[in-house]
């Protein structure tokens, strides 16, 4: 895949985030853990578990426009899509309590991405943002406790064997996570 007109290339992105593979570094630039200390696998969200999972996040709260507390899920203003500097970095928990970055994630609010005019969802290396929001003929809870929003994954610190831009990791694990549980007890 190659970069639209004023995307950076993936090489690009990686060397641009290599300084957060030390958590440390993303703390320092504003990176917030999620509150619950949730690793996420895509078991926790109903999805085969073999599809793996993505990890802890950390986001800035700047990037999303999110200025406060969920009332009753997150909700944000931001429509940041610069994949050099990527709203949400993705860890994954080692057995020694570090953690090591897999990946980075943009994530736009659908209300607000619209409220800027749009119509169609963000794209990046041609490849639109995957649509987050509930299913209500399923119960699924797709946008897991946020508003709907777009978002994309890129795999660009571990291999993915589902694909550069899957949603879940399968050679990512959060076996070693000694956080927060999610809403299902994973």
């Amino acid at each position: 895949m190659q970069p639209g007109a004023g995307e950076p290339t993936l090489a690009e992105v990686r060397a641009a985030t290599a300084r957060f593979m030390d958590v440390e570094a993303a703390l320092a630039d504003g990176y917030v853990s999620d509150p619950s200390n949730h690793c996420e696998t895509a078991a926790s969200t109903g999805r085969p578990a073999a599809d793996g999972a993505m990890g802890i996040h950390f986001f800035r709260p700047d990037l999303l426009g999110i200025s406060g507390p969920p009332d009753p899920r997150v909700d944000g203003t931001g429509t940041h899509t610069d994949f050099l500097t990527p709203a949400v970095l993705i860890y994954e928990p080692q057995a020694d309590g570090s953690l090591d970055l897999v990946a980075v994630e943009n994530l736009v609010f659908k209300a607000a991405w619209e409220a800027a005019g749009n119509a169609e969802p963000p794209r990046f290396h041609g490849v639109p943002y995957d649509l987050m929001e509930d299913d209500p003929a399923t119960e699924v809870d797709e946008a897991h406790t946020f508003e709907p929003h777009y978002d994309l994954h890129v795999w660009l610190h571990r291999d993915n064997p589902g694909g550069m831009f899957a949603q879940f990791n399968p050679a990512v694990t959060c076996t070693d996570h000694s956080g927060g549980q999610d809403a299902h007890g994973n």
